[in-house]
């Protein structure tokens, strides 16, 4: 039973772990093996030599009185080579467990980002294999757009949710409808954003549908807007591209709630907002009667994002008296 030490102690240089933590962990392992065999001893233990990498199964000698007096070598037949099997195995799990620590540690700091990767085929249709490079992150079904086709061999972006250290190695959550990914793709094309000229206040997201954002200018003379949207509408049609056509309405944000809630109903015209609660955060707000069902947008969907969007409970209303309300609330 033989361990190469000059190897073994290149390899934990290499991989910057401690010698000894390897050496004591394949000690243990090796005096387990034993411990199965059925000639085992008791208050055996198991060496491994620093100088020679000799690994020895020491069974202690008691005398008389029941004190340890010495010690003698145990290698029951064929166990030489199920400790050197052993001793492979605990090295081989050492390393792995060094190198998933290593890519836990570099996506854990890419947590809230956007990383690109390759759609791979899997077992589950349910369960989106994404090859990053070095490791797979998956897209579990909550997390995937309705009616996107994720094809094997396809690149995507995808927003980086969790990093974990799971039973078969590194487990890396990604998502296609957070909405924080709309909001990172357009940090990859505004400079604006990246500089800190322009900040988005807000993102409100019904996947695969529509997004509102909410931006404001920290430099005057530049344009929110139409940073995001850029020359020819280039930034903000390269997002709507990687979100697959996703409807991108971008707004002007407002530490007035009033004007924020009239924006954030875009493109519907507003007449009027009044704040009528502070407490619940309720408004109402009045559009000309032909914006009415624009301002409420397809089942409900754009009153849904304003709300979301601005944080307020919307109420919206017609401008002509006879007209009933549209409760347009969260």
């Amino acid at each position: 039973m033989h361990v190469e030490m000059s190897a073994l102690a290149a390899l934990t240089t290499e991989k910057d772990i401690s010698l000894e933590d390897l050496i004591y962990a394949i000690e243990v392992a090796v005096l387990g093996a034993y411990n199965q065999t059925d000639t085992a001893k008791r208050h055996a233990r198991a060496h491994l030599d620093r100088e020679t990498g000799e690994i020895q199964i020491l069974v202690p000698i008691f005398g008389e009185d029941g004190t340890r007096v010495s010690e003698e070598a145990d290698s029951p037949d064929g166990f030489s080579r199920v400790a050197t099997s052993t001793a492979r195995q605990i090295i081989k799990l050492k390393m792995r467990e060094t190198n998933d620590a290593e890519i836990v540690g570099e996506f854990t700091a890419a947590v809230g980002d956007v990383i690109s990767g390759v759609v791979q085929q899997g077992r589950d249709p349910k369960m989106i294999n994404v090859n990053l490079g070095r490791v797979e992150g998956r897209i579990p079904p909550q997390e995937q757009v309705p009616g996107e086709a994720y094809t094997h061999g396809d690149r995507i972006k995808c927003f980086v949710v969790e990093v974990k250290q799971g039973l078969k190695g590194p487990e890396i959550m990604l998502s296609r409808s957070h909405p924080a990914l709309v909001k990172q793709l357009f940090a990859f094309e505004v400079p604006e954003i990246n500089d800190r000229i322009v900040e988005i206040m807000a993102v409100a997201r019904e996947a695969g549908h529509r997004t509102k954002l909410a931006v404001k200018s920290h430099r005057a003379g530049v344009s929110p807007k139409g940073s995001l949207i850029g020359p020819m509408g280039s930034r903000a049609r390269a997002v709507m591209d990687e979100l697959h056509g996703e409807k991108i309405d971008i707004v002007d944000w407002s530490e007035d709630p009033a004007e924020f809630v009239a924006a954030a109903l875009a493109p519907a015209k507003v007449s009027k907002v009044e704040i009528t609660d502070l407490t619940t955060r309720s408004a109402k707000v009045t559009v000309p009667d032909y914006q009415l069902s624009l301002a409420i947008g397809k089942d409900g969907q754009n009153a849904r994002l304003a709300a979301r969007l601005t944080g307020w409970r919307i109420d919206i209303h017609p401008d002509t008296v006879e007209s009933a309300p549209a409760d347009s609330s969260l």
